[in-house]
Parts: C-alpha cells; sequence; structure tokens
C-alpha cells in the first residue's frame, strides 16, 4: 500500500475529514487532497507532523507495510467498537439517571450496564467532592478503563445540566461530554489531550461567567 491510500485510510479511521487534517498539520486542504490523490508528496515536516497526528511512525508512513496497515486498521476497527458502547452505556448509566445497582465500596454509587459480550461499570464516593473510575470489558477481558476526581465550587452547580451534557459526547469526544455545550445560564467545557488510547482532560460548568463545578480525568485502553 502506498502513501497516498495510507493516509486516506489512517485519516478515516482517525474520524478526521480533510479540512480537519489539514487544520491540524496547518496546511490547506488542497494540499491533503493532492497527498490523498497521489498528486503531491509531503516534505519531512510534514512527514512528521502527519506522523505524529496519526499515531504511526514516519517509517511506516513511507514503506509499503500491507500487513502493517491491515494491523492497525482491525485494532481501529476494534477501538471504534469500544468508543461506541462507551457512548452507549454512558447514556444508560449516571447521565441518565439509569441502571443504578448495589454499591461495591462502602458509601460507593455504582452503575452497571451490558449489552451481549460488552461490561461498564461506574463506581465513585463523595458528593460535592468525589472521585471515580470507569472501566469496561470484553468478553470478561478489561479493555479500558478512566478515572476522574472532581469538586463542585458553587450552590448555584446544576447535577441536572452535568448529565445532561454528559450525554451529549459522541466519537469524536468519547471521553466525558462534548467540547463545548450550552443551555440557559450554564456551560460545559471540555479540554482533551491524547486518544481514546491514552489521554488525560479536564471539564468545567460555568453559570455566566463563575465557574461552579470543575473535574479532573485521565485513562486509555488496558489492553
Amino acid at each position: 500500500m502506498i502513501f497516498s491510500e495510507k493516509l486516506q485510510l489512517l485519516r478515516k479511521n482517525k474520524g478526521l475529514t480533510q479540512e480537519e487534517t489539514a487544520e491540524k498539520l496547518n496546511v490547506s486542504r488542497q494540499a491533503v487532497a493532492k497527498w490523498e490523490a497521489g498528486q503531491a508528496y509531503p516534505d519531512i515536516a510534514n512527514l512528521i507532523r502527519i506522523s505524529d497526528l496519526l499515531n504511526v511512525s514516519v517509517d511506516y508512513l513511507v514503506r509499503d507495510q500491507d500487513c502493517a496497515v491491515q494491523a492497525v486498521a482491525s485494532r481501529q476497527t476494534d477501538m471504534e467498537k469500544l468508543i461506541a458502547f462507551r457512548l452507549e452505556a454512558n447514556v444508560n448509566t449516571y447521565a441518565a439517571f439509569k441502571n443504578e445497582v448495589d454499591s461495591t465500596r462502602p458509601q460507593s454509587h455504582d452503575f452497571r450496564y451490558e449489552n451481549g459480550s460488552w461490561l461498564y461499570h461506574d463506581t465513585y464516593i463523595g458528593g460535592e467532592r468525589f472521585a471515580g473510575e470507569e472501566a469496561v470489558w470484553h468478553d470478561g477481558v478489561s479493555v479500558y478503563a478512566m478515572n476522574y476526581m472532581g469538586r463542585v465550587l458553587s450552590d448555584s452547580f446544576s447535577g441536572n445540566f452535568l448529565k445532561e451534557a454528559l450525554c451529549k459526547a459522541d466519537s469524536k469526544m468519547p471521553y466525558r461530554g462534548p467540547e463545548y455545550y450550552q443551555s440557559g445560564e450554564y456551560t460545559y467545557r471540555c479540554k482533551v489531550t491524547g486518544d481514546f488510547t491514552w489521554f488525560q482532560g479536564c471539564e468545567e460548568i460555568y453559570r455566566n461567567e463563575t465557574k461552579v463545578y470543575e473535574c479532573v480525568f485521565h485513562g486509555g485502553s488496558v489492553c
């Protein structure tokens, strides 16, 4: 498989459009389109940026490695399934007031969701200051975990708004909630570095201009 085919495959597996890829690489969309059409080839500086963005080596990009590409595509397919299940579990547990189960630790709050061979469990302790962990298993094997810790900063915080925002997570921001969500006086913001295999981030809620809630989190795949 040649470079142009690899670039297109990896970009799509990452869930990026040509426009989004161009923006992240600080090049024009036309440049990305020409690379994928085999009409042009990026210089070494852009190859390095591409390798960082797509989490592959420069050597992998420039060499013909059919079997390696297939392996990456296969892993990405598995990752897409994991992300899809995490989003499904998200709107069927805490964020949607569903599937709360008995405590697994003293005074913990626990939520559990299953679908076929997939299992999700979320457990946290505390109230206005809290800490917890989400985990996912597939066929009985742990495949994902995320730890979080947060606090309420004002009496004007709305737990219902937090749940509403968390339900807006999508495949581009599957970690907690969306990058930005607003409803009435409240605004939710989430920033993340890394990807679903290894990430850390922070979410905040503002009422008008006042920050009323914050939560930090980190996690990734464990398989």
